[in-house]
């Protein structure tokens, strides 16, 4: 493709380390409809400043400068309109695109995705300064499933003493389980028997308990939530899977009075039906969307990440060269990754 002329406060970044999300394999096969055709995929990225165009600053309010090690917030918003200005949550702007995933590379500047060696950054992208010595691998999982999870905590209120369970033990899964436990809750995690070394992970990183879905029924499951509830339930369940029937189960996990979060459901999967009076209503039981993050999301996922707290340098099994990109995807349409990421 053609590089583009940069204009005032746009930036031309060189790819280090390319994320490769699960919604990515839905979009290469085409089940996505929000995608426009042809286009460059990939959310995830951490990369260099190659060229730069006028004054910029970071979202600390630090110069950058060419040769900059940088990671993105992957939406751009307006900051205009009521969510962004009144609300002050970005991530509803009606007006919001995602690199990788709202622009077609018919259109210029062209290189909008970061399955590339490079991307053009709008002049409205909030961009943080890394440090040299930062592994940009181990970094790149903030921009996404790190930064949807932080935004997972903070809508579910999740305190010390918190009784939390996580289906899903992908990265958005082991994320969440980062940041319930650095919030003093106690966390059990839940999946399937493929996701084994994905829940031996969430082991090494502080979960209670881990249940193999492949090892036990839904009731067996409950009844251990109730078990480690003292016969409660969890004051929260995050769904981190793209599974409807995750839902059915997961609700009946909860004690009275919590808080039901599908940060996984990110991608359309028809209807769910659920018995509102039994399940929700004469339970007090609160449902929660979460829809992708806002910046300070990813700021707090980078830090999650930096404090060296958890391994996630374990997170990543696969490094793929970038002419690979199919196989990545396979690989990660096939759960045989924990994460996978791609190297120009």
């Amino acid at each position: 493709f053609e590089i583009y002329p940069l204009r005032e406060g746009e930036i031309l970044a060189r790819l280090e380390a390319i994320g490769i999300c699960s919604s990515d394999v839905y979009m290469w096969r085409g089940k996505d409809p929000r995608t426009p055709l042809p286009i460059i995929l990939g959310h995830e990225g951490v990369g260099t400043i190659e060229e730069i165009y006028g004054k910029k600053t970071d979202i600390l309010g630090r110069d950058l400068t060419v040769g900059d090690r940088i990671i993105w917030d992957r939406g751009i918003t307006c900051g205009l309109c009521y969510y962004c200005a009144i609300r002050k949550e970005p991530s509803l702007c009606p007006n919001r695109q995602v690199y990788g995933i709202s622009f077609s590379c018919q259109d210029p500047p062209y290189p909008r995705g970061c399955y590339a060696n490079y991307i053009h950054l709008s002049s409205n992208t909030k961009i943080l300064r890394l440090d040299e010595d930062v592994d940009p691998v181990t970094l790149v999982s903030a921009s996404c499933s790190g930064a949807t999870a932080a935004h997972t905590i903070e809508l579910c209120k999740i305190k010390e003493g918190d009784r939390v369970v996580i289906q899903g033990p992908g990265p958005l899964g082991i994320f969440s389980l980062a940041f319930a436990l650095s919030r003093g809750a106690s966390v059990v995690v839940i999946g399937t028997g493929r996701g084994k070394e994905r829940l031996r992970l969430c082991t090494e990183f502080g979960a209670r308990e881990t249940l193999n879905t492949a090892d036990s029924i839904p009731e067996e499951r409950r009844h251990r939530v109730m078990e480690l509830t003292d016969g409660l339930g969890a004051d929260v369940v995050i769904n981190c899977t793209s599974s409807p029937e995750a839902l059915k189960e997961g609700i009946t996990y909860l004690s009275r009075g919590g808080t039901y979060a599908l940060p996984g459901l990110a991608i359309p999967v028809g209807p769910v039906s659920l018995d509102l009076y039994h399940d929700v209503v004469s339970k007090n039981i609160r449902i929660q969307g979460v829809w992708v993050n806002d910046t300070s999301h990813l700021y707090q996922a980078v830090n999650l990440i930096l404090n060296n707290r958890y391994p996630f340098e374990k997170l990543v099994t696969h490094e793929i060269p970038l002419h690979d990109a199919s196989k990545a995807l396979e690989i990660v349409e096939g759960r045989k990754a924990v994460k996978a990421v791609m190297r120009p």
